[in-house]
């Protein structure tokens, strides 16, 4: 009886061991479609841990709990800091930026955040020497050139660091324009806005956006300082003739049709000059001072800003007027709470950019910094400056990182910023 006892648990067990191998498929034979088939459905809706964490596969629906609890936001983290995710327009393109930052050294960090003018001679060099973010070219640039001279050039500047450099002009038509007045360049001057609009309107306009941006981008250049979005519609504001001149609702529209066009041709629009000029001075030679209340930009001046953020536009650009209602004490263009209205107000997410520090408004503002210095602090991701005061801005950049005074990761936030930017332009 015992005997019996044992050989019928022995079976029993056998049994049971012949199932699960049945189950479990193996001993089973599978053709090399169906082998591939399998292989196929884990690959699709797993998830592989790395080897160092397991050898298992994980259903793609499995969230690892972490500090951060989710396996999202910990792979987010592992390539930028999250704090920085702000769905912006160049958000898809943060992740090649931050890898590409993380293996920079802390001057070529810098030198993405400056626009200069460019030196007579030895540009590409000169860029190189300073890992400089861009140019910004005026009309001697182009004086005596002809169109693939200038090509040759601009190309020069572009290639001449492992970060490509982005190109700008002022071309906003009318009393401002860099190339449209050179013979060699164009058939014919880029009118102002406001002649365009009183002729033709909003559609004249397009037509005129759409020549403009595409005669920039056969020349290498990628970045418009336009357009004007100021309202002005009396004739003794210092930007009348730049303006637009029609109310907030007109303006809008003309900020929003000019920065479709433009990037659709491949030509980075800058909204300038915000908050919002009005009947200011001029800030070339001295500080202006604006007494409007807060309601008075939410109502009309922000209009045109918001128009072109939300056609995408790709630059702001801070003017140097003192608003009162924002920040009494210091030019826009160094006010951290003006641009926390920008970013946070109007939902600016692209490149804000500093109007010309060489400016005599500025100087005087900056306090116990450099003007360069107090720019960064305020929030500025690239710093407008002519070449004359471009070294010793840069030294005094690298001295505030150096002493602790800007932290190294508003440098590192910009940076991501503009190397996004470049990214989505197919610039890399």
């Amino acid at each position: 009886m015992k005997k019996i006892r044992i050989f019928k648990t022995l079976l029993s067990s056998l049994l049971t061991g012949i199932i699960i191998l049945s189950s479990s498929g193996c001993g089973s034979h599978k053709t090399e479609t169906e082998s591939k088939a399998d292989k196929s459905s884990v690959s699709s809706n797993s998830t592989v841990v790395s080897k160092s964490e397991s050898s298992i596969w994980y259903p793609s629906s499995y969230v690892a709990v972490n500090a951060e609890s989710s396996e999202e936001s910990s792979v987010k983290e592992a390539v930028y800091p999250s704090e920085w995710d702000d769905n912006g327009i160049f958000s898809p393109y943060y992740e090649k930026a931050y890898k590409m930052l993380r293996e920079m050294s802390l001057d070529e960090k810098i030198g993405q955040m400056f626009y200069s003018s460019c030196p007579e001679k030895f540009g590409g060099d000169y860029a190189r020497q300073y890992h400089l973010g861009g140019y910004v070219l005026f009309g001697s640039d182009f004086e005596d050139k002809s169109k693939d001279k200038v090509i040759e050039n601009v190309s020069s500047y572009i290639n001449s660091q492992k970060v490509p450099m982005t190109i700008s002009v002022d071309e906003e038509g009318g009393t401002v324009t860099r190339i449209g007045a050179k013979k060699a360049l164009s058939d014919h001057e880029f009118r102002s806005p406001r002649e365009l609009y009183e002729e033709g309107g909003i559609e004249l306009i397009k037509k005129d956006a759409e020549e403009k941006s595409k005669l920039l981008k056969s020349l290498g250049i990628d970045v418009n300082l336009a357009p004007v979005c100021d309202i002005s519609v009396k004739e003794s504001d210092f930007m009348y003739d730049r303006s637009l001149g029609q109310n907030a609702e007109i303006t809008s529209e003309f900020v929003s049709a000019v920065t479709e066009i433009s990037q659709n041709n491949g030509v980075s629009v800058t909204l300038k000059h915000f908050p919002g000029y009005g009947n200011n001075n001029d800030t070339h030679t001295g500080i202006a001072i604006d007494n409007r209340s807060y309601e008075s930009f939410e109502k009309k001046d922000f209009l045109p800003f918001k128009a072109g953020i939300d056609a995408g536009a790709h630059l702001v650009m801070v003017s140097h007027n003192i608003v009162n209602c924002m920040d009494s004490t210091k030019p826009a263009s160094l006010s951290a709470d003006v641009h926390k209205i920008l970013r946070e107000e109007l939902g600016f997410t692209g490149i804000i950019v500093t109007d010309d520090l060489t400016m005599d408004a500025i100087k005087q503002y900056s306090g116990q910094y450099t003007p360069a210095v107090a720019a960064v602090l305020a929030g500025n991701d690239m710093i407008a400056i002519g070449n004359t005061m471009l070294e010793e801005s840069i030294t005094s950049v690298r001295e505030a990182v150096n002493s602790g005074v800007i932290d190294e990761k508003i440098i590192d936030h910009a940076v991501m910023r503009i190397l996004a930017w470049k990214y989505s332009k197919n610039m890399m």
